[in-house]
């Protein structure tokens, strides 16, 4: 069991956890909306994609972004996932990502979608 993503309180309040697929799942989230130079000991990690949501739509930036989320995922989760497809989509204010995986421990495949907008 590992800390639960984000983090909360559980009914017994205890820090909640996760295990499994959904840490996996967590895992991916962090890595998508986390921005490059925001932890300190590993800088190269994130995709930052929250500052994407801000930034002009084009199919060249949903290109980029989809080589930047999948380079990054196979970089930093590749031990835990195999990554099939990343599809990104940008329509007005959101930005939609789409993360296909099998995660390796159990041979699962899994797509997962994550959306943000402007608040």
């Amino acid at each position: 069991m590992e800390i639960d993503y984000p983090v909360a309180i559980d009914r017994l309040g205890r820090t909640a956890r996760t295990g499994g697929d959904e840490h996996i799942r967590d895992l991916i989230e962090q890595f998508l909306f986390t921005n490059p130079q925001e932890r300190i000991n590993r800088p190269d990690f994130g995709a930052g994609l929250l500052a994407m949501v801000f930034e002009p739509n084009s199919s060249e930036r949903a290109a980029a972004l989809e080589l930047r989320v999948q380079s990054g995922l196979v970089q930093w989760l590749g031990d835990l996932i195999e990554v099939r497809r990343v599809d990104v989509q940008a329509e007005e204010a959101s930005l939609r990502v789409v993360v296909e995986y099998v995660t390796r421990r159990t041979g699962q495949p899994s797509s997962e979608t994550f959306e943000r907008g402007r608040a």
